[in-house]
C-alpha cells in the first residue's frame, strides 16, 4: 500500500506543478506579448490540447511505466524550469515573433508531458493491485485537487514573491524531487539505476544553478528590452514594475508599457489636469482614477481651492513606490503624502459602484484598454458611473490614447462618453516620448473651450496652446474611413460588446 499511496501523492504534486506551469506561460505571454486575455486563452487551449495528445500517446507505453514516468518528470523539470529564463533571452536576442512561437511550442510540450503522467500513474496503481475504478478515481481526485492548489500558489505566492524566472526553476525542482522519490522507492524494479540517478543529479545541478543565478541573468536579458538602465524592478500581484534612468530621464514601465518620461511628462500631466480644473465651477473635491505615480496629484496641489484629493489606484506596489522611491519623489514632490490626499488601492470600477461621494473634478488617468480588465474602464457602464459622481458644474478629463496611431480607439472612447449624456470636448498634444496623445473633457453642461483660462503655473500649457489642441488633422479626424472608402460608424464600447479591445490591438500592432 505504501507504493500506491505514493502514486496518489505523486499525481497530486505533479498536477500542482502542471497547473503552475500552465498559468506561468499565460503570465509570460501576457507580459511579453501583450493582450492578456488572448495569451491566457491560447496557452490554456494549447496546454489542454497537449494533455490530450499526451494521454493518447500513453497507451503506447507498454512496459517500464515507472522509468517512463521518471523521465517525463526529468523532461518537465528541464523544459519547464528553463522556460521563463529562455523566454526572456529570446525576447532580447531572437528575431521578432520567435518568442511567441517558442512560448506556444513549450506550452504544448509541457501539456503533452502532463497528459502522459496521469494515465501512466493510473496503470501503475492498477498494476500494483488497486482496482482500476479506484485507482482512476483517486489519481483524478489528486489531479484536480492539485490543480486548485497550484493555481492559488501561483497567484498568491510564487508570482508576487519569487517572480516568473525563480518560480519556474522552483517548480521544476519539485518535479525533479518527485522523480527522485519514485526512483528510490521503486529502485528494485529499475535497471541501470546508477544511470538514472546520475541524470537526476545533472538536472538538479542545472536547476539549482538556475534557481540562484537565473534571475540575475534574465535581468540582464530584460535590460536589453529597455533603452535605459533599469534602476528598479519588482513583480507585484498585478503587474511588473520597472523604473529606468539615463542622463536625468526617469521612465516608469508597467508590464513593459511606458507610463511617463520625466523629460516630457509635464506636457501630458498639464493637459490632463489644468483644463479640467479651469473649467470646473467648484474645485474643492477631486477624484483621480489611476495616477498612482503621484505626478497628476502634484499638478492638482498647485490649487489652494482644492481641499480633498482621492486617488484610486489598484496596485499598492505602485503607490508605495511613488511614496518612497527617490527618483519618483523628485518628480511628484511627495504629493501622495500631502494631508489633502487620500490613497485608495481599489479597482476604479468597483470604487465608483460603491462610493456615495460626489466630486467637482474627476481625472481618469488609467492604462490603455489593451485587455478585458482594463476595457471595462472604457465602457459606457463605467462612464455612466463617472457621470453619476460628477457634481453639476463639474468636469472630468479622460486620457484616451493616440488619435494619430489609433484614431478609431480615440473617437470610440469619445463616443462612449457622449453616449452617457455628457458633453465633450476633444484635445490632443504632442509628447515626444509617446507621440501625439489624446484627451476627452466631459461635463454635464456644454463646454466652451474658448472661455477656459489656465489658472496655475505651468511649464508648457497656455490658453492659446489649449485652443490649438482642439484642431485635428484629416488623419486624426472623427470620420474614420475604411479601405473601401466607406465611413465607419462609431458605436459605444460596452461590457456586453467590448469591441474597443480589437480596435486597440489592430491599431497598435504596427507600432
Amino acid at each position: 500500500m505504501r507504493k500506491s499511496h505514493l502514486i496518489y501523492w505523486a499525481s497530486g504534486i505533479v498536477s500542482i506543478c502542471g497547473i503552475i506551469f500552465e498559468v506561468l506561460f499565460g503570465a509570460l505571454g501576457s507580459y511579453i506579448l501583450g493582450d492578456g486575455v488572448k495569451q491566457y486563452t491560447l496557452t490554456i487551449s494549447l496546454f489542454l490540447t497537449g494533455m490530450g495528445v499526451g494521454a493518447s500517446i500513453s497507451e503506447r507505453v507498454m512496459k517500464n511505466l515507472i522509468i517512463t514516468f521518471i523521465w517525463i518528470e526529468f523532461m518537465v523539470a528541464l523544459i519547464g524550469g528553463f522556460s521563463s529564463f529562455t523566454m526572456f533571452g529570446m525576447t532580447a536576442f531572437a528575431p521578432s515573433g520567435t518568442d511567441a512561437l517558442f512560448l506556444y511550442l513549450i506550452t504544448f510540450t509541457i501539456g503533452g508531458l502532463t497528459g502522459l503522467e496521469l494515465p501512466i500513474l493510473i496503470r501503475k496503481a492498477n498494476e500494483i493491485g488497486v482496482e482500476l475504478n479506484r485507482s482512476t478515481a483517486r489519481v483524478l481526485f489528486s489531479d484536480y485537487a492539485g490543480g486548485l492548489i497550484g493555481g492559488l500558489l501561483f497567484a498568491f505566492y510564487l508570482r508576487p514573491q519569487m517572480g516568473m524566472v525563480k518560480s519556474a526553476f522552483f517548480v521544476a525542482c519539485i518535479n525533479l524531487s518527485v522523480a527522485l522519490v519514485v526512483l528510490y522507492l521503486f529502485r528494485s524494479e529499475i535497471n541501470r539505476l546508477v544511470f538514472h540517478t546520475s541524470a537526476a543529479v545533472v538536472i538538479a545541478i542545472l536547476l539549482i544553478g538556475g534557481l540562484f543565478f537565473g534571475e540575475e541573468l534574465a535581468f540582464s536579458f530584460e535590460q536589453k528590452l529597455y533603452k535605459d538602465p533599469i534602476i528598479h524592478m519588482e513583480e507585484s500581484a498585478y503587474q511588473k514594475i520597472v523604473v529606468t534612468k539615463e542622463q536625468g530621464d526617469t521612465r516608469l514601465f508597467l508590464n513593459g508599457s511606458l507610463q511617463f518620461s520625466s523629460s516630457d511628462e509635464y506636457r501630458y500631466h498639464e493637459t490632463l489636469i489644468h483644463p479640467a480644473v479651469a473649467n470646473a465651477e467648484s474645485k474643492e473635491n477631486v477624484l483621480v482614477l489611476g495616477g498612482g505615480d503621484g505626478i497628476a496629484v502634484k499638478e492638482l496641489l498647485k490649487y489652494e481651492k482644492i481641499k480633498n484629493i482621492t486617488v484610486v489606484d489598484l496596485d499598492p506596489a505602485v503607490t508605495t513606490l511613488a511614496k518612497n522611491n527617490y527618483h519618483l519623489l523628485q518628480l511628484n514632490q511627495g504629493s501622495l503624502s500631502d494631508e489633502r490626499v487620500q490613497v485608495r488601492n481599489e479597482d476604479a470600477f468597483e470604487f465608483l459602484e460603491k462610493s456615495g461621494d460626489w466630486y467637482d473634478i474627476i481625472i481618469s488617468d488609467l492604462p490603455d484598454p489593451n485587455n478585458e480588465s482594463l476595457n471595462k474602464l472604457y465602457t459606457r457602464e463605467f462612464y455612466s458611473l463617472l457621470r453619476n459622481h460628477l457634481e453639476p458644474g463639474g468636469t472630468s478629463m479622460v486620457q484616451a490614447t493616440s488619435p494619430v496611431f489609433a484614431p478609431s480607439v480615440y473617437w470610440t472612447i469619445s463616443e462612449t462618453i457622449e453616449s452617457t449624456g455628457l458633453h465633450t470636448a476633444n484635445f490632443h498634444v504632442d509628447i515626444p516620448s509617446f507621440g501625439n496623445w489624446g484627451f476627452v473633457m466631459a461635463s454635464r453642461e456644454p463646454i466652451k473651450v474658448e472661455d477656459i483660462s489656465i489658472q496655475a503655473d505651468t511649464k508648457f500649457l497656455t490658453d492659446e496652446v489649449l485652443k490649438s489642441m482642439t484642431v485635428f488633422g484629416k488623419d486624426e479626424d472623427r470620420e474614420i474611413v475604411n479601405r473601401e472608402g466607406e465611413v465607419v460608424p462609431l458605436k459605444p464600447n460596452t461590457l456586453i460588446d467590448p469591441h474597443l479591445i480589437q480596435k486597440y490591438e489592430s491599431a497598435w500592432q504596427n507600432y
